[in-house]
């Protein structure tokens, strides 16, 4: 049984979920990954978690979804009091300067342009589950 917290993936296109999907796949990546797929469904969930379920051990947020930001759903998770202190990575391929600074100024962790490469996109999938699942001491309890 796989008692490894999941990786939280907010991603509205199915071409980037399933190259995700894909990258964890090949480098075996022992973490699930749970996708949500606009900014609505992303505050849904974060307003219906109950106090003392598992928190994943790091949010994946692309800021261009529809119906919510991206950074609004920043905010919100920044506000929640068990997600609060999650890692979010903005992975997203906007490079706009205004959007990294407001990403940063609202509690981003990391900020990373998505590649069209598939070989480098696979090498930042690796790279974000080695530093945020296993190197990183979360800040938060991890519940389970």
């Amino acid at each position: 049984m796989n008692t490894a917290l999941p990786i939280l993936l907010i991603e509205d296109n199915p071409m980037d979920v399933d190259l995700t999907r894909r990258a964890f796949i090949r480098h075996n990546l022992a973490y699930p990954l749970e996708v949500l797929r606009d900014g609505q469904e992303a505050l849904d969930f974060i307003a219906g978690r109950r106090a003392g379920e598992p928190v994943p051990s790091v949010i994946l947020l692309d800021l261009k979804l529809p119906k919510v930001s991206g950074l609004d759903v920043l905010r919100a998770i920044r506000a929640h009091p068990d997600l609060g202190t999650v890692p979010v990575v903005v992975l997203t391929s906007s490079a706009d300067d205004g959007d990294v600074h407001q990403a940063y100024k609202l509690g981003a962790n990391s900020y990373i342009l998505k590649s069209v490469d598939f070989e480098k996109f696979i090498d930042v999938a690796r790279q974000i589950e080695l530093y945020w699942t296993v190197l990183n001491t979360p800040g938060f309890s991890k519940r389970v």
